[in-house]
């Protein structure tokens, strides 16, 4: 029988650390065949185990750096497709990010996160902690990941044009192609702090424009375009060219259109960018229109409607069948109404299914499909399909053509919640849309619910937001009658903070039109828009500008701005 001695010391036997060939088996990415092979190399040439496997082929350098990150309890950072901020990179030198194969990727004070090759090394921890002062979050990454890191970031210029400077060095002394150059090191740090000024600024799109002498870039911020750094002509085809190969475009293509997608990482924040190419006189022009999936805002209260505003749209989106769709211009923040309704009915016990050109966000428990037209997925062909998949709400990213809108109002007949978007500028110009497309008008009235239109209005810079009075003219065009005014009218005199613009960041305005029985009675005789919109004024509904003159009135915005986006 065992003493209570023996059993205490079996107790402070501490288990046996896993070797990394049996976490490469458990993981299902080696056999044990190979893991034998592996170990007899080793004994022949004395290197580490891992690099024999990958040397071997029997496993990705990735694969290994995966698992030895789950075995430390860290997460693994890929860096081919990271953008490290120049605050991080500044906390540590170069001679010590390279002696103990480490690259700063996010500074977060008092918290610095580093990848390392070899995250066990605490002695480099702990120099880094010594030396920058702040708390070290280690994450893994491939030794080669962090030393390619390590040669695009440290090297050469900090500024865009140091990089620009040396570029163009390189190019009049012929040393290099146009695809060399596009894969050298000075331009993919010219095209990453393209992307990161972008992704700082909260833009929304990038313009990579080609003109006769020069090639101009530009963000788009809050709906308006921006000026960025303007290139010479001479690094027009390597910047182009890095774009497309980072997009999966073929780069020899520039006669035709094409269209792709990136994504990479600043700090913990998931960039997309869905990047569009037109030829023109001058060159290939590039469209990147910049989804950060942390600026996005979900939530119906979130969005800006006022409260009568949003209690009819809350019944609208409740109902058990029927269309809710939304109209505004291209940027309006159609999709993320959509998103947000979504979101507020979102439950497990409703099957909900989209269809969408791109999926922008991904949400929980919902199953979101991705149209392909090269594959012949296309709206019409997708929603035909999606009927059959036994869903409760369908939402259509946009009914863009006849087929489309008779399978929606179709699905809407026979018992399906459908969200949809069309292109008008106001609520009332859907239901003409609709008719126009090739819809009956007693089907259209009996099918759609409610159609939101929308549009986006600059927000006063809070930092630099002083009063004014508006001018009588445009007090005039808002249509406010002198004794309906109050409040206090503010506007932004423009500062470091917003650009010199006055404004910093966007809201939306609104209007709800209901299918109310009135309504259904005009569509029955094909009443135009004007005729629609009357009578929706008349049973109640707030319009965009009358929402944005309110908004106006609280200091959100200016007057001016509402006038000319309404």
């Amino acid at each position: 029988m065992p003493t209570a001695a023996g059993s205490s010391r079996r107790e402070r036997v501490a288990p046996r650390r896993k070797m990394l060939g049996e976490r490469l088996i458990e993981a299902g990415l080696i056999s044990a065949d190979q893991l034998d092979l592996g170990l007899r190399e080793q004994k022949r040439t004395g290197e580490r185990i891992g690099e024999i496997l990958v040397n071997l082929g029997f496993v990705a350098q990735e694969q290994i750096s995966a698992v030895l990150a789950s075995q430390a309890g860290v997460a693994f950072v890929p860096l081919d497709n990271y953008l490290i901020e120049p605050a991080a990179l500044q906390t540590i030198p170069e001679a010590m990010a390279r002696r103990h194969k480490m690259i700063p990727i996010l500074l977060e004070p008092p918290r610095l996160t580093v990848a390392l090759a070899n995250v066990f090394d605490v002695l480099a921890i702990d120099e880094v902690q010594r030396v920058t002062g702040y708390v070290v979050d280690a994450v893994s990454s491939t030794e080669s990941g962090i030393l390619a890191a390590i040669d695009q970031y440290y090297s050469g210029g900090i500024s865009i044009e140091e990089v620009v400077q040396k570029s163009i060095r390189q190019v009049e002394a012929g040393r290099l192609s146009e695809a060399d150059l596009a894969a050298g090191a000075p331009i993919i740090r010219l095209v990453d702090q393209i992307f990161l000024s972008a992704v700082q600024e909260a833009a929304t799109d990038i313009h990579m424009e080609p003109e006769e002498r020069v090639f101009r870039i530009r963000f788009r911020v809050d709906g308006k375009l921006r000026m960025g750094p303007s290139l010479p002509k001479t690094l027009q085809p390597a910047v182009t060219a890095r774009v497309k190969i980072l997009s999966s475009m073929n780069i020899a293509e520039t006669r035709q259109p094409q269209d792709g997608k990136i994504n990479f990482y600043v700090g913990k924040r998931k960039i997309d960018l869905r990047v569009s190419t037109l030829p023109t006189v001058h060159g290939e022009n590039l469209v990147l229109r910049v989804l950060d999936k942390s600026r996005l805002v979900i939530g119906m209260e979130s969005l800006g409607f006022d409260e009568a505003t949003l209690a009819r749209l809350r019944k609208a989106i409740e109902s058990r069948n029927g269309i809710v769709t939304v109209c505004g211009p291209t940027g309006s923040g159609k999709t993320t109404t959509l998103y947000s309704a979504l979101s507020y009915i979102n439950s497990l016990d409703r099957s909900i299914i989209t269809l969408e050109d791109p999926v922008e966000y991904e949400l929980p428990v919902i199953r979101q499909c991705q149209i392909n037209v090269k594959a012949g997925l296309t709206f019409a062909t997708g929603l035909r399909s999606i009927l059959r998949h036994d869903p409760d709400v369908i939402l259509v990213g946009e009914m863009r053509d006849a087929e489309t809108v008779e399978l929606a109002v179709r699905a809407a007949l026979t018992g399906h919640l459908v969200f949809s978007t069309l292109h008008t500028n106001d609520a009332a110009g859907a239901i003409p849309r609709l008719i126009n497309m090739g819809q009956e008008p007693f089907l259209v009235a009996s099918a759609l619910r409610a159609v939101v239109g929308q549009a986006l209005i600059r927000i006063n810079c809070p930092a630099c937001r002083v009063e004014y009075k508006p001018s009588a003219e445009i007090i005039a065009r808002a249509g406010l009658p002198p004794e309906s005014i109050h409040g206090t009218f503010l506007r932004g005199k423009g500062c470091d903070q917003c650009g010199q613009t006055g404004f910093r960041g966007r809201v939306g305005v609104y209007e709800l039109l209901e299918v109310t029985p009135e309504i259904s009675r005009h569509v029955m005789r094909r009443a135009n828009s004007r005729e629609l919109l009357e009578t929706a004024m008349a049973e109640g509904m707030t319009t965009m500008r009358q929402d944005g003159v309110a908004k106006a009135m609280r200091g959100l915005t200016t007057l001016e701005e509402v006038v000319q986006l309404t």
